[in-house]
C-alpha cells in the first residue's frame, strides 16, 4: 500500500502527516505537489493542515481548483480513501467532497489546545479499530473550525451515520462547554456518503506519539492501514 500527502503553498503539517505514515505506521508514503495531476498510484490520499494558498478568499477556496485536487475528486468518486485534516477538511468541503462549510470560530479567535472527541461511528475505514463512544484526545489549531450546514444536510448526516466525531468532555459528554469553536452539534468530523472520505478538524497527525502528549490520533492511521490491507 502507498500513501500520498498533498503539499500546497502554505501547507505546514505535511511533514507531520508524512512522519506518522513513514516512521510510526511504517508504510510507503510520498509527497504529492499541488501543481501536478498525478497521484502516483497511491492507495490513500492525506490532505494535511496548514494555510493552503495563504487561505486567501477563504479557507480552501483556491486549493480546490489545483490540478492535484481534480485528480483527488476522481479518486474519491472511484472509492479511493481520502483523509482531510484541519485545512484538509476545509478543502474537502470547498471541493464538494463533503457537505457543509467551516466558518470562523464562534469566538472569532484562533484556538490551539487539546480537546476531546467522542467516536460517533465505527463504520468507516478511518474508525474501524475504535469503539462507539470511545473518547480520543487530540489537539486543534484553527481559526475557522466552526462546522455549519443546513437542516436537511444535518438530518442526512445523522440518518446515514456519517458524523464521525463530536467534541466532548474527557468522560464523553457532548456539552456546549466542550465545544471549542461553536461547531453545529459539536461536530468535529464527518464522512461522505460513500464513507471513503473523512474530514476532521482535530489533528491525529499531531497526536500519534506519546511523546507529543497523546497517541490517540494514531488510531485513525491504524484503521486506514488495516482497511487498505483488507482491500489488498
Amino acid at each position: 500500500m502507498k500513501f500520498g500527502v498533498l503539499v500546497f503553498p502554505g501547507s505546514n503539517c505535511d511533514h507531520d502527516t508524512y512522519n506518522v505514515v513513514a516512521e510510526i505506521a511504517r508504510q510507503p508514503v510520498t509527497f504529492l505537489w499541488h501543481d501536478s495531476p498525478s497521484l502516483e498510484d497511491c492507495d490513500a490520499i492525506l490532505i494535511p493542515g496548514g494555510f493552503a494558498y495563504g487561505d486567501y478568499l477563504r479557507t480552501g477556496a483556491i486549493a480546490r481548483f489545483s490540478p492535484v485536487m481534480q485528480s483527488v475528486q476522481k479518486f474519491a468518486a472511484d472509492g479511493g480513501l481520502v483523509l482531510g485534516i484541519c485545512n484538509g477538511f476545509q478543502i474537502l468541503c470547498e471541493a464538494g467532497l463533503l457537505p457543509g462549510a467551516l466558518m470562523r470560530n464562534a469566538g472569532l479567535k484562533y484556538i490551539c489546545r487539546e480537546v476531546y472527541l467522542r467516536t460517533e461511528t465505527t463504520d468507516s475505514p478511518f474508525t474501524r479499530t475504535l469503539r462507539h463512544g470511545q473518547v480520543l484526545e487530540m489537539p486543534i489549531g484553527h481559526g475557522e473550525g466552526n462546522y455549519v450546514c443546513d437542516a436537511a444536510t444535518l438530518a442526512e448526516l445523522k440518518r446515514g451515520d456519517r458524523i464521525a466525531f463530536r467534541y466532548s468532555t474527557a468522560e464523553g459528554a457532548v456539552t456546549a462547554e466542550a465545544n471549542p469553536n461553536g461547531s453545529l452539534e459539536n461536530i468535529a468530523g464527518i464522512l461522505n456518503e460513500g464513507r471513503n472520505v473523512l474530514g476532521m478538524m482535530p489533528h491525529p497527525d499531531r497526536s500519534s506519539e506519546r511523546l507529543l502528549g497523546s497517541a490517540d490520533g494514531f488510531r485513525i492511521f491504524e484503521s486506514l492501514v488495516g482497511a487498505l490491507a483488507q482491500q489488498a
